[in-house]
C-alpha cells in the first residue's frame, strides 16, 4: 500500500493459535491494540490495515490450518474505526481510492474464508471497526460494548461495507436507523444488549469473562452444540425504509449533508444483497463515495470539528488552573420554574450532593421538587437506575421558602426573571447568608454579570454559567467571567461544569455572551428581511442549503418569542446599530403566540402583513444578509476579546446550536464561502484548516 498517514499510530493485529477442551484444532486469535498509547482506541489507517492484512498471511500460512479465526480487541475498545487524524495526509484521489479500495480488500479477506470467522466485539466498536465485525461469519458482543455508524455525522459514510452488510443482517429499517437516524441525533451509539438484540451480534456475553464466554461459544458452533439462527430478511419493506431515510436526512440536514445523502443511497444498493457479483457492486459505489468524500471541503470541516469537540472542549482555552477550585458539597438553586428544575436535576444526578431549590411560595417550591422527583421515576422505570440509587437521590432534592438553607452550600444558582434589579436583589439576600467561600452562579441569557454582582461586598465570587435548554441534553456551557470574577471562582465553576459532563468555553461578560449574541443577529436579519417585504416561507428556508437542524422559524419557536424578545431588546440596548427590534416579533409576543404559522406552511393569519413591506428579497440575498452579518458579529466579538479564539466560537455554535460538523463551525463555512474576506477583509482561519489545502 503506497498512501501513507503521517504520525500514525498504527494498530496492530497480533495473532495467538489456541486450544480448547472439546476442540479438535487451534483457534487463532487476532487481536487489535495500538500498543504503547493507552489512551487512544485502536484504528485503522494504512499500517493499521497493513499489520491486519499480514495477520491473516500468517493464519493462512499455519500448519496445520485452524478450525477459526476470531478478532477482538485491547480491553474495552474493539476498533472505532478509519484514523481520521491521518486523513488531512491523504492530498490527491488516487490516494483516497487506495485506501477505501484496501479497507474492502482486507476486510473481505474475513467475509470470504474458507475458515470460520468470528468476531468477539468486547468494547466500543465504530465505523471501521464494527465493519470489520460485519465481515466476520459469527459475532459475540460484550455487554458493555457499544456500536455506532457516525460516519453520516461527520460527512461521510460507512465505505468499507457497512452500507451493504449491515441491512442484509438485520432488515433494512434498523439498518436506517443504525446508519442515518442514530448518526444525524449527535452519533447517538446503540449499547451491547441492543445491539445483540437487533441481531448485529449473535450472542451477548458479560465483561467480567467476555473472552472465555466467547471461546467457548465458539467451540460450541463449530462442534454443532450451538445453533445460529437469522430471520430472513424483508426485502418487502426496502423502499418504505429508504422514504424515512430520506425523509430523516431532508427533516435533519435539508438534503445539504453529502454523507447522509450518500448514505441513503449505498443502503438502497444493498436490496441486491451481499452474495458474489452483488457484494462487489455495493463495495465499488463506497469506493466511489468513499473517494468522492475524502477529497471534499465538508470532511476536512467535519475534521475540525471532531477536533473541537474532542480536545479542544476538553481544555478549555484560558480556564483557571483547577488546583484552585473549591470543593462542591451542597447547591442550592434559586428558583423552582422549568429551568431551575432541569438544574436541580442536572447537580444531583451528576453531583450526587444535595440540592435544595427556594421560590416565593409553597406550590412552586413542590412543584420543582415534583419535577426532580418525577424525572428520576422516569430514569429508574428505564433502568438507568436501581431502586437504591432512586432513594438516595429523591432523599437529595429539597425544597423550601427560606433561602437560610443556603447557609453550608458551596454553589448557589440563580434562575429567576430576567430582570437585572430582581437578579441583583436575589445575590444580596444570598450574600448575607452563605459562606465567604460560596460560588454565586447566574443562568442569565443575556445580562451584565459584572452589573449584577456590583453591589455585593464579595463580587470577585459571581460567576456566569449559562446553560442551554434542554439542559439534559444541550452539551454546551458558557462559563462567564465578569470583571471582577476571582481565579478560584471561575475554578470551582469549570470544575462543576466538567463534572457535569457539559463542554466548558470560557467567555467574557458581554451582552448575550456567543451563541445567543449570534443567532440573535441572525434572527433579526430574518425577521428584518420579512419586515422588508419578503415571505415568510421565501425567509425560512433561505438557510436549508446550509443544513440547519431548524430553519430559522422553527428555533424562534423552540427558544419561544418572549425569550427572543427579552435578549433583542437588551441587544439593542447594547449595539443599536446593528440589533434591532421586530415589530413582528413584538406582536407575537403580545397576542401570546408561540410560531408564525397556525399550520405546517401557512403563516397565522392575526400574523397577517408582517411581511407587508415593499422590499421583497430572494433566498439568496436572505441567505447573503445572514452570513454577512454574522461574519461582521464575528469580527467584532474576536476584537473585543469575547473569547479566546474564533474556535471558541465554533465550538459555542456546534454545541450550543447544532452548527452542523460538515460545515465546520460557523468560521469555517464563512471562509469557505468568502464571506469572511468580503465582510471582514481576511479569513478566520488559516488556509487548509477545515478545507483542502489551497
Amino acid at each position: 500500500m503506497t498512501a501513507v498517514f503521517e504520525n500514525e499510530v498504527v494498530t496492530e493485529a497480533k495473532v495467538r493459535f489456541l486450544t480448547h477442551p472439546g476442540l479438535a484444532g487451534e483457534i487463532a486469535l487476532i487481536t487489535l491494540d495500538n500498543g504503547h498509547d493507552h489512551t487512544r482506541p485502536s484504528t485503522f489507517g494504512p499500517g493499521g490495515l497493513a499489520s491486519l492484512d499480514a495477520a491473516l498471511d500468517e493464519v493462512a500460512a499455519h500448519t496445520p490450518a485452524p478450525a477459526a479465526v476470531a478478532v477482538t480487541g485491547k480491553p474495552f475498545i474493539f476498533a472505532v474505526g478509519a484514523d481520521l487524524s491521518g486523513v488531512p495526509s491523504v492530498t490527491d484521489e488516487a490516494a483516497a481510492r487506495e485506501i477505501a479500495e484496501t479497507g474492502h480488500r482486507v476486510f473481505r479477506r474475513l467475509k470470504d474464508s474458507a475458515i470460520p470467522t468470528f468476531a468477539f466485539v468486547n468494547g466500543v466498536a465504530l465505523g471501521g471497526g464494527l465493519e470489520l465485525a460485519l465481515h466476520c461469519h459469527y459475532r459475540t458482543i460484550s455487554g458493555g460494548a457499544a456500536v455506532a455508524f457516525p460516519e453520516a455525522f461527520l460527512g461521510l459514510v460507512p465505505g468499507w461495507g457497512g452500507t451493504q452488510l449491515l441491512p442484509n443482517l438485520i432488515g433494512i429499517d434498523p439498518a436506517v436507523t443504525v446508519v442515518v437516524e442514530n448518526a444525524l441525533a449527535q452519533n447517538k451509539m446503540t449499547p451491547g444488549p441492543k445491539a445483540a438484540q437487533l441481531g448485529i451480534a449473535d450472542a451477548l456475553f458479560e465483561p467480567a469473562d467476555f473472552l472465555e464466554r466467547s471461546l467457548e461459544w465458539a467451540v460450541g458452533v463449530l462442534d454443532g452444540s450451538v445453533t445460529v439462527q437469522r430471520p430472513e430478511v424483508d426485502r418487502s419493506a426496502w423502499d418504505a425504509a429508504i422514504e424515512r431515510a430520506r425523509a430523516i436526512v431532508a427533516g435533519r440536514t435539508r438534503n445539504a449533508s453529502p454523507g447522509a445523502v450518500r448514505s441513503v443511497d449505498l443502503l438502497d444498493l444493498a436490496r441486491n444483497g451481499v452474495d458474489g457479483e452483488a457484494f462487489t457492486a455495493g463495495t465499488a459505489a463506497e469506493d466511489d463515495a468513499l473517494t468522492e468524500l475524502l477529497m471534499s471541503d465538508p470532511l476536512r470541516a467535519s475534521l475540525y470539528s471532531f477536533d473541537l469537540v474532542n480536545k479542544r472542549a476538553k481544555r478549555p482555552a484560558g480556564a483557571p488552573d483547577k488546583s484552585l477550585a473549591r470543593k462542591v458539597t451542597k447547591v442550592g438553586v434559586v428558583g423552582a420554574g422549568l429551568m431551575a428544575s432541569q438544574l436541580a436535576m442536572l447537580f444531583v444526578r451528576q453531583l450526587t450532593v444535595p440540592v435544595v431549590l427556594t421560590d416565593i411560595d409553597q406550590a412552586r417550591v413542590d412543584k420543582g421538587v415534583a419535577y426532580v422527583h418525577g424525572e428520576l421515576d422516569e430514569l429508574a422505570q428505564r433502568g438507568r437506575l436501581d431502586q437504591d440509587k432512586l432513594n438516595q437521590l429523591k432523599g437529595l432534592v429539597t425544597g423550601s421558602l427560606s433561602k437560610d438553607v443556603f447557609a453550608d452550600a458551596d454553589l448557589v444558582i440563580e434562575a429567576v426573571f430576567e430582570e437585572m434589579s430582581v437578579k441583583q436583589q436575589v445575590f444580596a439576600e444570598l450574600e448575607a447568608i452563605v459562606s465567604p467561600e460560596c460560588v454565586l452562579a447566574t443562568n442569565t441569557s443575556a445580562l451584565s454579570v459584572t452589573e449584577m454582582a456590583s453591589k455585593l461586598e464579595h463580587p470577585q465570587r459571581v460567576v456566569g454559567l449559562h446553560f442551554f435548554n434542554p439542559v439534559a441534553v444541550l452539551p454546551l456551557l458558557e462559563v462567564v467571567r465578569a470583571e471582577q470574577t476571582d481565579d478560584a471562582a471561575l475554578a470551582t465553576a469549570f470544575a462543576v461544569g466538567r463534572s457535569l459532563r457539559k463542554s466548558c468555553v470560557l467567555v467574557a461578560d458581554a451582552p448575550a455572551f456567543v451563541v445567543n449574541r449570534l443567532l440573535t443577529r441572525f434572527l433579526g436579519e430574518i425577521t428584518a428581511a420579512v419586515a422588508d417585504g419578503t415571505p415568510v416561507a421565501v425567509a425560512d428556508r433561505a438557510l436549508d442549503p446550509l443544513g440547519l437542524p431548524m430553519t430559522p422559524f422553527e428555533l424562534l419557536t423552540l427558544v419561544g418569542p418572549p425569550v427572543a424578545l427579552h435578549v433583542a431588546e437588551r441587544m439593542h440596548e447594547a449595539y443599536p446599530d446593528r440589533f434591532s427590534v421586530g415589530e413582528g416579533l413584538r406582536k407575537m409576543v403580545e397576542l401570546g403566540k408561540s410560531s408564525v404559522y397556525s399550520e405546517p406552511g401557512v403563516v397565522d393569519p392575526d400574523l397577517a402583513g408582517i411581511d407587508a413591506g415593499g422590499s421583497p428579497s430572494t433566498e439568496e440575498q436572505v441567505r447573503a444578509r445572514a452570513e454577512e452579518a454574522l461574519a461582521q458579529e464575528i469580527r467584532l466579538m474576536l476584537d473585543e476579546g469575547v473569547v479566546q479564539a474564533v474556535q471558541d466560537i465554533d465550538l459555542c455554535m456546534i454545541l450550543g446550536a447544532g452548527w452542523p460538523f460538515w460545515l465546520g463551525g460557523i468560521s469555517a463555512h464563512l471562509d469557505r464561502t468568502g464571506v469572511s474576506e468580503r465582510v471582514t477583509g481576511s479569513r478566520f482561519l488559516p488556509r487548509g484548516v477545515a478545507s483542502l489545502p489551497a
